[in-house]
């Protein structure tokens, strides 16, 4: 896998991660780095979502969810699967899911 692969990973954040406007961040960071895909607020507390684009922005988005988040959230955990090689994006934006 080059690192201009384009990819698609799911992931699942946990901690305090909702009511501190994580998805709009991660929306907004993934938007910066020109990837797409979507994130959605868990009934568990948790916010999951999957990324799709270039290898190598998929793995700083991956860095930015493990370390990063929005100013007052608090991740404990990040947990990614799924990682797989894509031919196109299968969406055309990064979207907040309610």
């Amino acid at each position: 896998m080059s690192s201009e692969d384009l990819v698609s990973v799911d992931y699942e954040i946990f901690g305090r991660v909702q009511g501190v406007f994580f998805r709009k961040y991660t929306q907004a960071e993934g938007k910066k780095l020109g990837l797409v895909g979507w994130v959605q607020n868990t009934r568990d507390g948790t916010v999951i979502g999957q990324l799709q684009g270039p290898h190598s922005k998929v793995t700083e988005m991956q860095e930015w969810l493990k370390s990063t988040g929005s100013p007052k959230s608090h991740i404990t955990k990040a947990e990614f699967k799924n990682e797989k090689t894509i031919d196109s994006l299968q969406h055309s934006s990064f979207n907040i899911v309610k």
